[in-house]
């Protein structure tokens, strides 16, 4: 069964669907900035939780993109109910919804829906010294389209207790705006790293609960703090 931490955090955990409005300039601004939404985002968490908030409160999310039916919705899943008004004025509406009787249903041998959007990427070495690098062990992470990217989401899908059994890839980039230069002459620059994003979806099996469950309240893979990681299931 879960480790006493995990099983813990999976009777508080909770899953909220903001039904953005719009109207809202907080809102519009959100669709079109990750970093902005990040910020959002974390206004659902509560305040001083020291070092690294948004794995503290456990903050995982994911827009999805408007329908015929609904408009732009943001997913946003957290350790404990998160404080809905403070979300800026008419943002949008929101419902939240206990995640225990979905993790109590993950049993070996049950087929199930997915829904990731994933920052597909690896850490390879850069030799050539006009190209940056992303960390002092010289490795530059670079983003997975494609047969990689299928390739890299069966890897980590293994390792969070599931065997797919279908998988559907839509390209998922979410886009950023460019801020202007503060002053004449002085150069643009963008607010924020940008995440080459993919969503995959489709069916799967699970075979270890535990792993799964771990998966699910922590996020797979890179970029989780601008919309990346979150996995969330549904009955098959």
């Amino acid at each position: 069964m879960t480790s006493t931490p995990t099983a813990a955090l999976a009777t508080t955990a909770t899953l909220t669907r903001i039904r953005l409005n719009r109207r809202s300039p907080a809102a519009r601004r959100d669709l079109t900035d990750a970093v902005s939404l990040h910020k959002s985002v974390m206004l659902l968490a509560p305040d001083d939780l020291g070092e690294n908030p948004r794995q503290q409160a456990g903050l995982l999310f994911r827009l999805e993109d408007a329908t015929d039916d609904t408009p732009p919705t943001l997913l946003v899943q957290s350790h404990q109910p998160p404080d809905l008004t403070r979300l800026p004025h008419h943002y949008g509406n929101a419902e939240t919804r206990p995640l225990h009787p979905m993790f109590q249903a993950l049993t070996p041998g049950r087929a199930v829906r997915y829904r990731i959007t994933a920052n597909a990427s690896t850490a390879r070495r850069v030799l050539d010294d006009h190209h940056p690098v992303d960390n002092k062990h010289g490795r530059k992470i670079v983003a997975l389209y494609g047969d990689d990217a299928l390739a890299w989401w069966q890897r980590r899908a293994h390792q969070a207790g599931l065997t797919l059994d279908t998988t559907h890839i839509t390209p998922a980039r979410f886009p950023r705006t460019r801020r202007r230069a503060d002053k004449p002459g002085e150069q643009a620059h963008s607010p924020g790293p940008m995440h080459a994003l993919t969503r995959f979806d489709g069916l799967a099996t699970i075979t270890d609960p535990h792993q799964l469950s771990h998966a699910l309240l922590t996020g797979i893979g890179r970029g989780k703090p601008y919309g990346a990681g979150l996995l969330t299931l549904a009955p098959a």
